[in-house]
């Protein structure tokens, strides 16, 4: 791995003067439940933010804790090790703390269709492989959605306890506790052994001779068995149980992602089925919300019952794949039991953020296609600072305070792997960005922290960036931060221990600082537009500020050009702040932890980043 030492900046800077700005046209989004200003400047929304400064570390429950280091390509759990929720200790719960961070995801906790038999301990046994996507399996083919995987627990007979207990430990360590709702579809072998007394499984009372009806739970293809995709093989050339090509499934329900045949392709979700919410697909896809369908009532059923298990928050998966219609009636009620419970949708459609946030009720939406995919291209040097600038000024105008960024998820490949930008420390400007750009939510995946590259095939996964979410796995540059559970991060090198340092910093910082918690914004990219050291097209610069606090954040994409620009905040701008245009100021990196300068003329380095705490001169 290279060498990640943080650059260093040359400092000095003199008064601010009066640019011109470039002005660009722009059109506002309308969303009645934030408050914006209208205005003339293209470089500011005038939105008055919201501290939505959640600071949210994802990790995968059979994977984080996993200490063994075999690694062998579709092994067993035996053979390859699976963390469980008694390795998420206090001490690794402290030093995720410890970096600013304020949720947990677990991720993958609900249990899912797996070929490991667990009947030997009490539980459950193995799945048809056929319709299994790796030995572990997918965590978002759920089998029963009142469980928690057997993987994760030491005592299998006791897995719903270890859960509550990690919830409880998670709590007692400061954080608050996000898990996976998956509310669009399930495994094919679906069926719950948890569910209350009382509770009527998924389909047990459908109309199977109807390929729709409002109150059946799945769609059917009457008359049609199902037909397993050939091509799967799940564990290459060796058989899983009972993997023969058959699954019996008659009539056929059609699959997760809205394929309405019988012969689902290998590249299809086959392993699951699609939940129905009363939307007619085959029909001009008509709704009958009213009555309300049985689905949105055992749907509803459900996220109470972990609501009261004292969860804090649901990420929930394939939001818009579900009518919003749902979201608009059920978000409601389960804050009826739990006022303070955040939803988090993953969302890809920018057409309808406005109406999933508005009328479905979401806390907070993803921004993958917007930010991430921007900064991405930046990354890999094909981008433009213009992307940002389309991000805030258009893509999420109005509401920045409601998206959650990231660079890195279970779904996304690794920043440090081949596939995407290999150098873990072209993190370093975009998650600046990614944390400081708005008072919405950020994210880290672990990992992320230490530069995982996610090498080699795992098996099902194959090798394509990523770090599987089917096989049985230990992740190699996480476990030297782990240290055999002494997460300490005993094992990493100077330039991994050096990265982690740049993401405790920025995030505890982002999690910290007024401005950035609750700041407006002002983009400084026009009012620099001439400087001859200002490469617009990888050099990013903007403003956040509330009365008692202004942050200057400055940004290097660029691999390896140093650039030595003047950055220019117009009077105007300065007086917005509450500078007088004619007084000196200080400038303090808070990011990089320099001493204050009265001047600010900057040396870039490649892939740097800084925030510049101003202050009037004393």
């Amino acid at each position: 791995m290279r060498n990640l030492l943080l650059p260093t900046v040359a400092l000095s800077l003199g008064l601010a003067s009066l640019s011109s700005f470039l002005l660009t046209s722009h059109t506002p989004v309308s969303v009645s439940d934030f408050k914006t200003t209208a205005t003339a400047d293209p470089n500011t929304t005038d939105e008055v933010p919201q501290d939505n400064k959640l600071v949210i570390y994802q990790l995968m429950t059979r994977l984080f804790g996993n200490k063994v280091a075999v690694n062998k390509p579709y092994g067993t759990a035996q053979e390859n090790g699976v963390g469980k929720f008694n390795d998420i200790t206090d001490k690794a719960l402290q030093e995720i703390k410890k970096m600013g961070v304020s949720h947990v995801w677990y991720t993958g906790v609900i249990e899912h269709a797996t070929m490991t038999d667990f009947t030997k301990q009490g539980g459950p046994g193995p799945d048809d492989a056929d319709v299994v996507k790796g030995r572990a399996g997918s965590p978002y083919a759920i089998k029963d959605y009142y469980d928690v995987a057997p993987d994760l627990a030491v005592n299998v007979k006791t897995r719903m306890q270890e859960y509550e207990s990690l919830i409880q430990r998670t709590h007692k360590n400061g954080l608050k506790v996000l898990m996976d709702f998956i509310p669009n579809h399930v495994a094919r072998s679906y069926k719950s052994d948890g569910k209350p007394a009382g509770v009527i499984d998924l389909g047990t009372q459908d109309d199977k001779t109807k390929a729709f009806a409002p109150n059946n739970n799945f769609y059917y293809l009457p008359g049609q068995s199902l037909v397993v995709p050939k091509g799967g093989n799940p564990l290459a050339a060796a058989l899983g149980p009972k993997e023969d090509g058959k699954f019996l499934e008659i009539p056929a329900k059609a699959t997760g992602n809205d394929v309405f045949s019988a012969s689902p392709s290998v590249n299809d979700w086959y392993e699951t089925v699609k939940l129905n919410y009363g939307v007619d697909y085959q029909n001009g896809r008509k709704p009958y919300f009213s009555p309300v369908p049985d689905t949105w009532k055992k749907m509803r059923d459900i996220l109470v019952f972990w609501a009261k298990k004292d969860v804090d928050g649901f990420r929930c998966d394939m939001a818009e794949m579900v009518p919003v219609e749902f979201w608009t009636w059920v978000i409601p009620e389960v804050k009826k039991v739990k006022p303070d419970i955040i939803f988090i949708a993953e969302a890809y459609d920018p057409k309808v953020y406005s109406r999933y946030l508005n009328e479905g009720k979401f806390d907070f939406l993803y921004d993958k296609v917007g930010l991430y995919d921007g900064l991405r291209r930046l990354m890999t040097t094909g981008g433009n600072t213009e992307e940002i600038t389309q991000v805030w000024q258009k893509e999420s105008r109005g509401f920045s305070s409601k998206m959650l960024r990231f660079l890195e998820n279970h779904d996304e490949q690794r920043i440090a792997s081949k596939d995407f930008a290999t150098d873990p420390r072209t993190a370093i400007p975009a998650m600046t960005v990614t944390a400081t750009l708005a008072s919405g939510p950020v994210m880290l995946y672990s990992g992320q922290e230490v530069g995982e590259p996610a090498l080699k095939s795992e098996g099902f996964s194959g090798e394509d960036g990523r770090t599987t979410i089917f096989d049985y796995w230990g992740v190699p540059e996480h476990q030297k931060w782990m240290n055999g559970g002494k997460f300490d991060g005993g094992k990493l090198d100077d330039s991994q221990k050096q990265l982690r340092d740049f993401y405790s910093r920025l995030l505890n910082l982002a999690s910290k600082s007024e401005a950035i918690r609750k700041g407006k914004f002002y983009e400084l990219q026009d009012a620099n537009n001439l400087g001859k050291e200002y490469d617009q097209k990888v050099v990013y610069s903007y403003l956040r500020y509330t009365d008692t606090q202004r942050l200057l954040i400055v940004v290097n994409f660029s691999r390896d050009k140093t650039l030595r620009p003047t950055i220019s905040i117009p009077a105007p701008v300065r007086q917005r702040m509450g500078l007088d245009p004619n007084t000196f100021c200080t400038y303090t990196d808070l990011l990089n932890n320099t001493p204050p300068t009265e001047f600010l003329n900057l040396t870039l380095p490649p892939l740097s980043a800084y925030v510049f705490e101003i202050n009037p001169k004393k």
